[in-house]
């Protein structure tokens, strides 16, 4: 069972009893904080979740990423302008400042390693918020919610692991795991900015 809590959307559009997606929100991706066997757990529940999955398009991916460029873009710029109009900027918006080139370089970099033809080899998710997103896109947007962005490597694997226990990722998917991974901590990024 997946840790998310979603609303039903009905015909008109309006939300039933559940919460919405997460991922149609704005929200911060941010789930509770588990600790090391939680997220075992909750890797072995995504795996049964996720199933085999298919190979094929899929929702667009490339798409995500230049949309969250955009928004990062804008509010670079907009936390330029403020200082230089002389607003009082957060600590948050001058990391966004002095950080904006490696955010850049990060987006970059994910469009190389990430061909549309590699990318569509990637076994999708059935159903669900994720739906027709990459099962790796997945695994890093459950373990970027419940480490509250936070990266550990031995955690990561550890995460991985459990969910192989129940089902095995391709090379493929393991070879996207950082690639996916960075796509997702930009998106968050985009989220808080």
């Amino acid at each position: 069972m997946l840790a998310y809590r979603r609303k039903k959307l009905v015909p008109n559009g309006r939300a039933g009893s559940r919460s919405r997606s997460p991922s149609a929100d704005g929200a911060p991706i941010r789930g509770d904080l588990f600790s090391a066997q939680r997220l075992d757990a909750h890797a072995r529940s995504l795996a049964e979740a996720h199933g085999g999955g298919r190979a094929g398009r899929g929702r667009p991916l490339a798409r995500r990423l230049a949309d969250n460029q955009a928004l990062l873009l804008e509010a670079y710029r907009d936390t330029v302008r403020a200082l230089d109009e002389g607003a009082a900027v957060t600590p948050a918006g001058e990391w966004l400042i002095d950080n904006f080139h490696l955010i850049e370089k990060q987006i970059r970099e994910i469009r190389l390693d990430l061909p549309a033809s590699y990318y569509r080899e990637l076994p999708k998710i059935a159903a669900g918020h994720l739906a027709g997103y990459p099962r790796v896109f997945g695994i890093a947007w459950a373990f970027v919610a419940h480490t509250d962005s936070r990266f550990d490597p031995d955690l990561l694997c550890r995460f991985l692991r459990a969910y192989q226990d129940v089902q095995p990722l391709t090379i493929g998917e393991l070879w996207a795991v950082a690639i996916t991974l960075r796509v997702v901590l930009i998106e968050n990024l985009r989220r808080i900015a």
